[in-house]
């Protein structure tokens, strides 16, 4: 087992080796033209918006200060400009001033619903259709969190120890977003279809039996405004065992399956170096019919700006869920690590990152079994 977290580790740091000494990409030029402005310029990490393509840099100011002359304004983007033309590897660079007078709201969109409605909600009328990314940050920590990653996983379960590998498939593909008022893009209202498999194989098993798979399907719709984000979530869920393991151990097998209707609210601070978020779920169907519907949910992350060690940034996140059905017990996952890459809406990255769970087991039918963990998994972000 030492041994496969050893290759695992080993395998996790030379991608990320190689990911952060690819100077020449976008992607890290970003982060680099990011790093001066925040750290060396004082730019507040929410105060603009940047776009790198080819090489070539796009800094938007996001919007004027009420307080502040176009005067002082000139000589800022001209100061942001002089120092970002000293990084060799950008094509050209342009810094462009926000607007001086608000945008008012389209009329076109919302003579439905009525201007009143976007007004209180802060978007316009101006829509994207299959926008990239979401105005919702995904969760760092839930253990449903439709995503792409691959983890090893030492568990201790009612049964005795071993060694799972875990792994998931899944993504949130935009469908429509809405603009907020501003020129930031992480603001506005968005609709989505998100979907996931995650499953859990048996590493000590003789043919690394799969044990369960949860597959996951559903429409959202997600809400950003300032400091303030939510999402409303209806989705299905299904899980299954797996043939091996069913031959193998002849458990007693129970067909989980269920609609559930999710809510949450998050706030951030600190320049979004923080998150907390709240909410909960509530079964609308389910099968067995005597599962109990109701979830409570919580948790709180933080997004390193600085780079720490090969250009990554510490980030880490704990989430935690009471379910009606475990007499609220709480279940606690812990994820924390390095990311490479981009920040925000669509910010392609990779996360390294060691995790732990405590609690009843979010796999399939084994929801009344408690079980601990630790691991570490490889986290890819589109």
């Amino acid at each position: 087992m030492r041994t496969l977290f050893a290759q695992l580790l080993a395998l996790a740091l030379l991608f990320a080796s190689n990911f952060a000494h690819a100077a020449q990409t976008d992607e890290f030029l970003a982060g680099y033209v990011s790093a001066i402005l925040e750290q060396d310029l004082k730019w507040p990490a929410n105060s603009y918006r940047l776009r790198v393509q080819q090489g070539a840099a796009t800094v938007t100011l996001l919007d004027a200060k009420l307080d502040v002359t176009a005067a002082a304004e000139d000589s800022r983007i001209a100061q942001a400009k002089a120092r970002l033309a000293e990084i060799p590897s950008l094509r050209s660079v342009a810094v462009l001033a926000p607007p001086r007078a608000p945008t008012a709201p389209a009329k076109g969109f919302w003579r439905g619903i009525g201007e009143r409605t976007a007004s209180a909600l802060g978007v316009s009328g101006e829509a994207d259709s299959f926008p990239s990314g979401d105005v919702f940050q995904p969760l760092l920590a839930d253990e449903k969190q439709p995503q792409f990653f691959v983890s090893a996983r030492h568990y201790d379960t009612p049964q005795g120890n071993t060694t799972f590998g875990a792994v998931a498939y899944g993504e949130t593909f935009g469908l429509l977003r809405i603009r907020g008022m501003g020129s930031d893009d992480r603001e506005g209202l968005q609709f989505s279809v998100a979907g996931a498999l995650f499953a859990q194989f048996d590493l000590e098993s003789p043919s690394s039996d799969l044990v369960n798979a949860d597959y996951t399907i559903g429409v959202q719709a997600t809400y950003r405004r300032n400091a303030t984000g939510a999402r409303i979530r209806l989705y299905h869920q299904s899980s299954h065992l797996g043939d091996e393991f069913l031959l193998r151990v002849k458990p007693e097998r129970i067909n989980l399956s269920f609609e559930s209707l999710e809510a949450l609210v998050s706030r951030q601070w600190n320049e979004d170096r923080w998150r907390v978020y709240a909410g909960g779920e509530y079964m609308l169907r389910r099968e067995p019919e005597d599962l109990k519907p109701g979830m409570l949910h919580l948790g709180v992350e933080y997004y390193g700006h600085d780079p720490v060690l090969l250009n990554g940034r510490f980030v880490a996140g704990i989430d935690m869920k009471s379910y009606e059905e475990n007499d609220w017990q709480v279940g606690r996952s812990v994820k924390a690590g390095l990311q490479f890459g981009g920040l925000g809406p669509g910010g392609r990255h990779v996360r390294v990152l060691g995790e732990a769970y405590r609690g009843f087991a979010p796999h399939g039918q084994f929801y009344t079994e408690k079980v601990d963990y630790w691991g570490l998994g490889l986290y890819l972000g589109f």
